[in-house]
Parts: structure tokens; sequence; C-alpha cells
């Protein structure tokens, strides 16, 4: 029998003691609300610093920000039509307050986040990692054109928007040395969405295979010499330093792999009033650039080597296997729900 006829949907729900797979109540969407079944999910690393204790989260939860789905009921006055095919924005914002009012929806003052919510409080199908994940009024949703692969657009609601939002915050790239730091997810989509800009980019990372995939994105292995623009995607404060010492005059560092605690990195200020440095940091992203994001992925999901980024999906049952750090090569693990 159909879930939304039996009223229940299966969802992972992770707390301390592990993962159990179990029956969730189906919530009617309310106003502005989205009721989505999921189609893929794809494993952030923030959930696997979650699950090993790196990062502290609500308990018991269900995890899981970045997915794409279908659209199987609709709130009055939401977004989207039954029928849809959506990817979804991190955060919930609420539209009113001084941040949000600023530009800054991503802190909003009372933001809630898409797989960072307790599963015993008024929003317990709040984690992609579920059959079905109920959206509220607040959260950005951007349609996903048919061609492009489930494996390919799920990373939209994370890593891809934020990697727009950083690119952004670098300014114009046509032409530039620009040097990456970290091949992850982020990193190797900054690659492919730097070059298609026209930037000269180098790539930087400590495991070679994650560099042959940057290069496969349109990267060259980093040999050092100065650079113009430098986005770090490790949060790693030697990389911070390293590539901090190598911005050219007028030069502009953008940070946003520092997420967790971490060694500080000094720097001389002269050099930086000196040199015209811009330093800069990033986190989250706003509505637009999840538009950017959809727009790039549906330009490139034929042209760029994405099939190598994301490994096949396991079913729900088999979450606990796609909970740990994926195989050197592979960036992200996936789960069909």
């Amino acid at each position: 029998m159909d879930t939304l006829t039996r009223r229940l949907t299966r969802a992972a729900v992770w707390s301390a003691d592990g993962v159990r797979v179990c029956d969730v109540e189906l919530p009617t969407p309310g106003p502005g609300e989205l009721l989505v079944r999921v189609d893929l999910a794809t494993v952030c690393g923030s959930d696997l610093h979650t699950v090993s204790g790196r990062r502290p989260a609500p308990s018991p939860s269900i995890l899981g920000h970045e997915a794409v789905g279908r659209v199987v009921a609709a709130g009055p006055g939401a977004d989207q039509e039954v029928g849809g095919r959506i990817v979804w924005s991190v955060t919930a914002a609420c539209g009113r307050c001084a941040r949000c009012k600023r530009g800054f929806t991503a802190k909003c003052e009372q933001v809630r986040k898409v797989g960072h919510e307790a599963f015993t409080g008024d929003w317990p199908l709040s984690g992609g990692y579920a059959e079905h994940i109920l959206l509220p009024a607040g959260v950005t949703t951007v349609t996903v054109p048919q061609p492009v692969p489930d494996a390919v657009a799920a990373p939209a609601g994370c890593a891809t928007a934020t990697v727009m939002a950083v690119l952004e915050a670098a300014g114009d790239l046509a032409g530039r040395r620009v040097l990456i730091c970290g091949a992850g997810m982020l990193g190797v989509t900054a690659v492919g969405a730097c070059a298609e800009r026209g930037a000269h980019v180098l790539i930087s990372d400590p495991h070679p295979e994650r560099c042959d995939l940057a290069v496969g994105f349109g990267a060259r292995p980093d040999t050092g010499g100065p650079v113009d623009i430098a986005l770090d995607f490790s949060g790693s404060a030697t990389a911070v330093a390293a590539a901090l010492s190598r911005i050219d005059l007028g030069g502009t560092l953008v940070l946003a792999g520092s997420v967790t605690p971490g060694s500080t990195v000094a720097f001389d200020p002269e050099a930086v009033v000196r040199g015209w440095l811009t330093i800069t940091g990033v986190h989250n992203y706003e509505p637009r650039h999840l538009v950017h994001a959809v727009e790039f992925l549906s330009r490139t999901y034929d042209t760029l080597p994405w099939h190598g980024a994301v490994a096949a999906p396991v079913g729900l049952d088999a979450i606990d296997t796609v909970l740990a750090p994926p195989p050197r090569g592979v960036l992200r693990a996936s789960i069909n729900p």
C-alpha cells in the first residue's frame, strides 16, 4: 500500500546510540508547506561530523540536507505545485528579522535548518534520510530540469549553492589565477565553476585521487607561486596560512571550510594593508545562490564528470554503511529512500 494511503513514511532516525529506520506519521502540509517524496539524498561531510561526534546536533533527529525529490502535497500558498521536481535550501528563514532584511537570511534570528532539527520537536520529518520530508514556509525551493540526473542535482542544496556564494564573494574570475584548497565536493564543484568562468585554476589537496578528479573538472595540480584569488574548502589552518601568503596585490582569500573549531591563523596586518588584500568568509548561502546552483548544474550535467563524484545509492535500510567517509576518489555517498 502506498505510504500516502497509509499516512506513514519511513525515516532513518539518528541518535547517539546509532540509526534506526522506523515508521513516522506523514503530515498534512500547512500554509506555505510542501511534502516531498525524496528521490535521492547525498551524504554531506557535516553529517559525518555529527555521527562521529565532531559536530553537536539535536538527538534524536533525521539527518540529511542534500536531496532532490518530487512534491506530493502542497499547503495553501506554497510556491511549488504537486509533481514538481525540486531541490531545497538548508535554511528556513522568517524573512522579517533584522538579519533577513539585511540579506543574511541564512543567519536568520529564528533560523531552522533542514536535517538539523530534533525529531521530538514540532518538525520531526525535517531531514532527507527519509522517504518523505516536510519543507516549511521559509525554505527556498528551485525546480530541477528533468535531464539533470538525481546524483548531480542532490548536492545543489548544500555543496553547489555554497560554492556559488563563495564565487560571488571572490568577485570577477575571468583570467584570474585561482587556488582552490581542498578537493572535496565543494572544492571540485568550485573548480568546474571557476573554469567555466574563465579562471586559471590550481588545486591543492593531500589526496592524489581527489586531485585527479579535480583535474577532470578543469584544474591543474598546484605548483606554487602567486595567485589572485584563493578559496579554502579544507578548513585546515595550515592550508589557510599557506594560501594567504600567496595572495598577490589586490587579491582575495575566501574561507568556507572552517566550520568546526580549529587552530588560529596568524597574519601580518601590514601585508594586508600594503597588499590591498581582502579576507572574507562564507557560511551557507542566500536563495539566489541556490538558483545559480541549479543553473550551473543544468549547464554542466553532461559536460563535466559528475558521474565520478557520487557513489551509487544504497537503500534506507543500509544507511549505516554510508555514514562514514566514502572511499577515496568518491566525494559523496548517496541514499535512495
